[in-house]
């Protein structure tokens, strides 16, 4: 079970990391997981080029170690990369230690300080040790790509009726979640483009004016 939209006090409740960025300029924040495979990434990429689109993409280090022209790729056509784990580690079952080593590693490949756990699953010791050297992004609308139960034009829906301006949307640029996206992903930018919406990606100084609001607030 998941929940699509993030209810508000659930974000209250870890407001060290970042759910969504209003901006008051309609502005919507894809990003994209699991990646970079060369089976959908470069798919991925030139949807997003037809658009003017940018996003953010949460790689997994193992990829980017196999695939490095695809995440240098997206790094040359203006998106912003975070990790992912190396592995794609469920921290509720990894023990503390062995789970920031393993998203250091990751972290080290990308370049980023920009970090996503896989699951959005933490343990209170983990996410403590990485709101410190990190910036933990999590999410504002979950599509549910991943989803095998769901139609792809239930995934559409999960996101057209939830997404307001600052959202940060969940897809994921992996195997399992291919065939909704490849559905979802040309309509959600044909959709949200006419009407009036732009697509950035997560940079430095979002993360940055983010904290500054949530500490004056």
């Amino acid at each position: 079970m998941y929940l699509v939209k993030t209810p508000t006090f659930i974000k209250r409740l870890v407001v060290n990391a970042l759910w969504d960025i209003p901006t008051g300029e309609n502005k919507i924040f894809l990003t994209f997981d699991d990646g970079p495979i060369p089976e959908i990434t470069p798919w991925v990429l030139d949807q997003l080029d037809e658009y003017n689109a940018k996003a953010t993409f949460f790689c997994v280090g193992d990829n980017i170690r196999k695939y490095p022209e695809i995440f240098h790729d997206a790094l040359e056509r203006g998106h912003t990369m975070g990790s992912h784990t190396f592995n794609h580690l469920n921290g509720w079952e990894t023990d503390t230690l062995g789970y920031l080593l393993n998203v250091k590693k990751a972290a080290q490949l990308s370049h980023s300080i920009l970090f996503r756990p896989p699951y959005g699953k933490l343990k209170p010791k983990q996410a403590q040790f990485l709101h410190k050297h990190y910036k933990v992004v999590m999410w504002d609308v979950l599509s549910g790509d991943f989803d095998p139960s769901i139609s792809s034009e239930q995934v559409y829906k999960n996101v057209v009726n939830n997404v307001s301006d600052g959202s940060i949307v969940v897809f994921h640029d992996s195997l399992k979640a291919q065939k909704h996206l490849e559905y979802t992903l040309p309509r959600i930018l044909d959709y949200f483009t006419s009407k009036g919406y732009s697509f950035s990606q997560i940079e430095e100084r979002e993360v940055v004016k983010s904290d500054l609001i949530a500490q004056i607030a």
